[in-house]
C-alpha cells in the first residue's frame, strides 16, 4: 500500500535524484559519517528508532528532501527548495519528522543529530519512548529550543501548515496508510484522546466514590474508638444571665 505513494513522488521527479534508504545503507552511512553515534544508532531498542535518526543525519549531511513512504506526492516540490529548511506543522506535537527538507549543514538539523543522544532514554512504553527519543516530540522539543534563539534568514526553518502539507487539489502532499510500528500502547493512547470527556467522567465519578468510602471508613473506626457507656458528644456549660453585671453557671455536668 505504500508503493503508489512512493511512485508517485519518482514519477513528478523525474529529474531529481532518488535514494531509497534501507537498514543496511543507514547503518553503513553512520559507520563512515559519524561513527560516534553507532552505538546509540546500534542499540535503540525499536527499528522506529534507528528510522527516525537516519532521516536527520541524512538531511544534515546531504540536504535535499525526505519523505516517509506513506506520504505520496500531489506535485512538484520545486517551491520548496526555495526554503533553507522546511518542517511541517502537526497537531498536538508541534512539528511532525515524516516530510522535511533542508540544505546541507543546516543549524537546525546540526543541532538536531547533536541531541539525539541526550535524549535517548527508555519511557517503558514503546510509543512514548520513540515518540520522545527520536520521533516528532523529540524534533518539536528541540524546534521550540531553536527557535527562541533567534535566526537569520538561512538558519530559519520554514514551517508548512496542514493545508499546505495536504487535503487540497494544491497542497503538496498525500498520505497513505501507514504508522506501521504502532502497537498497542500507542493504540491505546489514541483511544483516550478520542474520548477523553467520558474519561476525565469516570474519573470524577470514582473519586467521588472513593472519597464517599473513605468518609464511611472514617466514621466507624471513630465509632468503634468511643469507650463503651460513653457518649460520643459532651454538653457544654450552660451560663445563665441574671442581671446586667453578673453571670452564673447553672448546669455544668456529662450525660
Amino acid at each position: 500500500h505504500w508503493r503508489v505513494g512512493q511512485q508517485s513522488c519518482i514519477d513528478l521527479h523525474g529529474d531529481y535524484e532518488y535514494k531509497l534508504w534501507t537498514d543496511a545503507s543507514s547503518r553503513e552511512f553512520i559507520a563512515s559519517e559519524y561513527p560516534w553515534f553507532l552505538d546509540t544508532f546500534d542499540n535503540y531498542g525499536l527499528p522506529i528508532q534507528r528510522a527516525d535518526a537516519i532521516r536527520y543525519f541524512v538531511l544534515a549531511h546531504f540536504g535535499g528532501v525526505y519523505i516517509d513512504l506513506d506520504d505520496g506526492c500531489n506535485r512538484r516540490l520545486d517551491p520548496l527548495l526555495s526554503y533553507y529548511a522546511w518542517v511541517r506543522r502537526t497537531i498536538p506535537t508541534g512539528i511532525s519528522n515524516d516530510a522535511m527538507g533542508a540544505v546541507p549543514q543546516h543549524p537546525f538539523f546540526l543541532r538536531v543529530i547533536e541531541e539525539l543522544q541526550s535524549y535517548n532514554r527508555n519511557w517503558q512504553l514503546p510509543y512514548i519512548t520513540v515518540m520522545y527519543s527520536t520521533g516528532p516530540l523529540f524534533l518539536s522539543v528541540i524546534w521550540k529550543e531553536y527557535i527562541g534563539e533567534g535566526q537569520n534568514e538561512e538558519s530559519r526553518v520554514r514551517v508548512l501548515m496542514p493545508d499546505e502539507y495536504n487535503k487540497h487539489a494544491w497542497s503538496f502532499f498525500t498520505h497513505h496508510r501507514g504508522s506501521s510500528w504502532h502497537g498497542k500502547d500507542a493504540m491505546f493512547i489514541f483511544w483516550m484522546g478520542r474520548h477523553w470527556m467520558l474519561i476525565t467522567a469516570l474519573g470524577f465519578l470514582i473519586a467521588g466514590i472513593v472519597g464517599i468510602c473513605l468518609w464511611w471508613v472514617y466514621g466507624r473506626m471513630m465509632l468503634l474508638g468511643t469507650p463503651k457507656g460513653q457518649s460520643k458528644a459532651r454538653r457544654l456549660p450552660f451560663w445563665r444571665r441574671p442581671s446586667q453585671k453578673d453571670y452564673e453557671l447553672v448546669d455544668r455536668h456529662e450525660v
